[in-house]
């Protein structure tokens, strides 16, 4: 009889074991690299959101938009932020109306926990607290209990 070319059963299971002990060392390290990912995407979110609240408080400070005496100059919220404060001047648009100074387009999410909901803390807040206070938003934070790459809290960044 002649020899057929081709594989023997051995050959594949050989094949077969090799490719899953290769898929089962490749799949923890897409884990890290995903939430590395996240890690990156959280640390720029956290960043855009808190020098949105260091511009409104400077320019609070300096006079130049309207808020309110009980914030301490700070945003009442991350809407406001969004939505934009009236520019104290004389200055107005093409149509008539006042000028509006935003700071964000929108509230970035936090990918952490897949929401636009972040942890607040108001100037009058101790450091530590669970709670905001709703005076105003001089930090924000997010929700996530779960813990970075680092060993550091998420909450902590």
């Amino acid at each position: 009889m002649p020899r057929q070319d081709g594989f023997s059963l051995t050959e594949l299971l050989v094949a077969a074991a090799i490719l899953v002990v290769l898929a089962g060392a490749i799949l923890p390290l897409t884990k890290i690299a995903v939430q590395r990912e996240k890690e990156i995407e959280l640390h720029r979110n956290l960043r855009i959101i808190r020098e949105a609240i260091d511009d409104y408080k400077k320019m609070a400070d300096e006079k130049r938009i309207e808020v309110d005496d009980s914030t301490d100059g700070y945003p009442p919220d991350l809407e406001t932020l969004v939505k934009g404060v009236k520019i104290k001047s004389e200055a107005k648009n093409k149509k008539g109306e006042e000028k509006l100074m935003r700071f964000l387009r929108r509230v970035p999410s936090d990918p952490m926990t897949r929401s636009t909901e972040w942890g607040l803390l108001s100037s009058q807040d101790a450091p530590d607290a669970s709670s905001w206070g709703e005076q105003n938003i001089f930090d924000v934070y997010t929700k996530s209990r779960r813990k970075a790459l680092d060993g550091t809290n998420y909450r902590d960044w």
